[in-house]
């Protein structure tokens, strides 16, 4: 009977939902492993109390509201991350709740599902489509709007109708720009993503970028210095990808930089198990409370200038996944007015 007890306690640790068993005074007989890890920094120990543990008073009440009306009890629980731990935000928990008895004894078992991922996916997935929404809402406003001036007539000046034509293609442009970032997401965001790896020089790719970048690179006239290994630096890597990356990263330095003269250095260095590459600049910076979500998809910095500095929102998104796609990982560091690094750093094959 032990090693069936043994055997069934085993079961249970393997399982990932929270599992607890309380008696009818409280006191807890068994807590799997799941359960023990999902409220961190709070133990959940067998043989005590439910109510003398901090911070889970909301299990204690869910046993309570099962035991009082003898059936079982589902609800959804937020809980805040305890102050002064690692964790951050919110952690989402499906729970349940039953009465049991056998053998003149009772109580109630609990099941907890961590529900964050879900409840997060979902958020992320509303997130998209409505910013996504808004995003190519707002150029075909805008090309609705040239349509229906054209079409009344009014313009009979070539050069404003030459100026009408030009705003029609630049939001054109602007909707397939977000159409192709959120198709290159969707393909770095599936299942099995297909890299195509190849050999090239990371300096070339860097000069191409800079290259079909140039109408803005003579705009912003920015300081502009490459440090790379003397053969060019090679990769094994999917080309179409690093040009993303590249280009992202140094149209964002410019574009959020209206000034002329920013320093802006684009580095490449190799070690025997890594290579690390480094895009910075020296112009207005990201502040501390926007480093943590510039990778997110649609979320932009510069607020307060928004209405000048278009974008998709989508680029640093698409950077962050192509680099992970390739094994590797992405950081930033900001010190506004001084400067903002952005590391990439991919491990080498044996």
């Amino acid at each position: 009977m032990l090693d069936e007890c043994h055997l069934f306690a085993a079961l249970l640790d393997e399982t990932p939902q929270g599992i607890l068993v309380v008696d009818e005074e409280g006191i807890i007989t068994h807590a799997n492993l799941a359960m023990s890890v999902l409220f961190l920094p709070f133990h959940v120990i067998v043989g005590e109390t439910l109510a003398g543990i901090g911070g889970l008073e909301f299990i204690a009440k869910l046993v309570a509201d099962a035991a009082q009306r003898h059936c079982r009890v589902e609800t959804d629980l937020v809980v805040p991350a305890p102050a002064g731990s690692e964790q951050y935000g919110e952690r989402f928990y499906h729970a349940s709740a039953a009465p049991w008895k056998e053998n003149g004894k009772h109580g109630v078992w609990v099941m907890v599902q961590d529900a964050t991922e879900r409840v997060m996916t979902e958020q992320i997935r509303k997130d998209f489509v409505t910013n996504a929404g808004h995003e190519l809402r707002t150029p075909l406003s805008l090309i609705h709007g040239y349509i229906e001036t054209l079409r009344s007539g009014m313009l009979k000046n070539p050069a404003s109708l030459q100026r009408c034509l030009e705003v029609m293609d630049k939001h054109s442009r602007r909707m397939m720009r977000i159409i192709d970032d959120m198709l290159t997401i969707s393909r770095l965001e599936g299942d099995a993503t297909q890299l195509k790896i190849d050999p090239f020089l990371v300096r070339g790719c860097v000069e191409d970028v800079l290259e079909h970048l140039m109408p803005l690179v003579e705009a912003r006239q920015p300081v502009i210095t490459m440090d790379f290994p003397e053969d060019g630096g090679l990769l094994h890597g999917d080309r179409f990808y690093w040009d993303q990356i590249f280009t992202n990263l140094i149209e964002n330095a410019l574009k959020e930089n209206p000034r002329t003269g920013l320093r802006l250095k684009i580095s490449g260095h190799w070690t025997r198990n890594e290579c690390i590459f480094t895009v910075e600049d020296d112009g207005v910076g990201i502040s501390a409370e926007d480093v943590p979500f510039v990778f997110k998809r649609f979320y932009r910095c510069a607020k307060d200038h928004s209405q000048e500095i278009k974008g998709t929102g989508l680029g640093l998104c698409i950077v962050r996944h192509a680099v992970e796609a390739h094994g590797g990982s992405i950081e930033v560091e900001s010190r506004p007015g001084v400067s903002t690094v952005f590391t990439m750093r991919l491990p080498l094959p044996s």
